[in-house]
Order: C-alpha cells, then sequence, then structure tokens
C-alpha cells in the first residue's frame, strides 16, 4: 500500500501554550478536546503533529522529539523566524521555546538540519530532504572542525554546554592561518549558544568581537548571511 501518513503524538504541560506556539509558526488547528483527554491536532501544509496533555509534566525532561523532511529548509526556517519576529520582536534563542539556525550536521552526513523545541520540550527536529545522500566534505580548518563537533553536540543531543566549551578551546587558541569567515561563524555561534544558556554577558562579548576580526571584500561577503545572524542575536539582547 501507498500514501500512507504518519502523524507524530507528543506530550507537552499544556495544549494551550502549544496551540499558541504552533499558531506563530503558521499552524493551524486541525483538531481540540478537552475530553475525556486533552489534546490538540495542528497542522501546517503537509506537516501534522498533534499533542496529548499531561497533568504535571516537566517540559525540561521530555524525550520527546520527531523529524521532519522538508525540500526546502532555508525557506521554512525563514518562515518560522517571520512569525517569531512578528509575535515577539525576535527570534527566539534562548529558553523554550526557541528555534536553532540551519546548518550542516556532520553526524547526518552533511545534510543541513534545524530544530524547533516547543513549549512541550519537544524537539522538531527539520532536516533537508535529499535524493542522493553522500557524505559532505570533512569541515577545512580548526576552527570549522570545533564548530562541526560543536553543532553535534548542540543542536543535536542538547549539550549546550559542552559544545560551548569546545568553541572556547578554540578560540583560546588563535593561529594566524584561521580562516577569518569561520573565525566569526563561530564567534556568532558561541553568541548563540551563550544566549541559550542565559549568559547575555558572553553573548553580547562575542558579538562586540565580531567587528573586530578583519575582513576583505570577498570574505565580508562569504560572511554576510553570519552578519545577519548576529544582527538576531543583538536583537535578542536588547
Amino acid at each position: 500500500m501507498t500514501n500512507e501518513v504518519t502523524v507524530p503524538l507528543l506530550p507537552c504541560a499544556s495544549i494551550d501554550d502549544i496551540e499558541d506556539f504552533y499558531r506563530v509558526l503558521g499552524f493551524s488547528t486541525t483538531y481540540k478536546q478537552r475530553r475525556p483527554n486533552p489534546c490538540v491536532g495542528l497542522r501546517r501544509e503537509d506537516l501534522n503533529l498533534q499533542f496529548f496533555e499531561i497533568a504535571g509534566f516537566d517540559p525540561e525532561q521530555s524525550y520527546g522529539s520527531c523529524l521532519v523532511i522538508t525540500p526546502d529548509i532555508a525557506g521554512l526556517h525563514g518562515a518560522f523566524a517571520a512569525g517569531m519576529r512578528a509575535a515577539y520582536g525576535k527570534v527566539l534563542v534562548s529558553g523554550m521555546p526557541r528555534m536553532t539556525r540551519p546548518r550542516a550536521r556532520k553526524n547526518a552526513d552533511g545534510v543541513g538540519g534545524f530544530s524547533v523545541i516547543d513549549p512541550g520540550g519537544n524537539w522538531i527536529r527539520v532536516f533537508q530532504a535529499t535524493t542522493t545522500p553522500a557524505p559532505a566534505p570533512a569541515p577545512a580548518g580548526r576552527l570549522a572542525k570545533a564548530q562541526a563537533n560543536a553543532v553535534v553536540l548542540a543542536d543535536s543531543k542538547g549539550d549546550i554546554g559542552q559544545a560551548a566549551r569546545i568553541l572556547d578551546s578554540a578560540l583560546a587558541r588563535p593561529q594566524a592561518d584561521d580562516d577569518p569567515v569561520a573565525h566569526v561563524e563561530v564567534l556568532v555561534y558561541r553568541a548563540e549558544l551563550a544566549l541559550a544558556l542565559d549568559d547575555r554577558e558572553t553573548a553580547a562579548e562575542m558579538l562586540a568581537r565580531v567587528e573586530h576580526v578583519a575582513l576583505n571584500a570577498d570574505e565580508t561577503g562569504r560572511a554576510a548571511p553570519t552578519f545577519e545572524i548576529a544582527a538576531d542575536l543583538t536583537a535578542a539582547l536588547r
């Protein structure tokens, strides 16, 4: 048989909080009930999610997770980010809920991905659809390798503290042949991790250091997407 559909059923502490958050991301409610068991169904185009409420549930202890495969990861992330900016005035990068940035994952053969961590503590892991997956080239350069390792820990495993330590170690040992663009990317990612850890002082420090990285015209062009992320993080600090 073909055309089967699987819909994740995920736990939460409040279906109302879940419903409000996913509406920000462009979802509509397809079903909702209070009795006998509180649950809500949500849909955004072909993306369907359902949630059930548990009294006393602690989102920080949630193991809820699912995969979303999309042919346009940048478009979906952009739509989610636009919804957050409209509702909250910024992209949520710390606390719960929050959203990570699209980045290649070395533990997924280099396929790009980002995660939405919702008010129920569920990780909605979004990956780029690929028809012929092949291992991506290994990151070139000391800083790029450090960032690749940090992405696996923070964005895939949720170990933000260890990811931050990896980047701190790399940043503490500058080398003359470090790629300036990679330097900017590591500083901005470290700022993002600092915000996720509610360490605003370190986030501000890292973003200030970005301004002192010398870039030529070509490097400035390559770093443009990272500067856009830095602008979002700066807004989050206000």
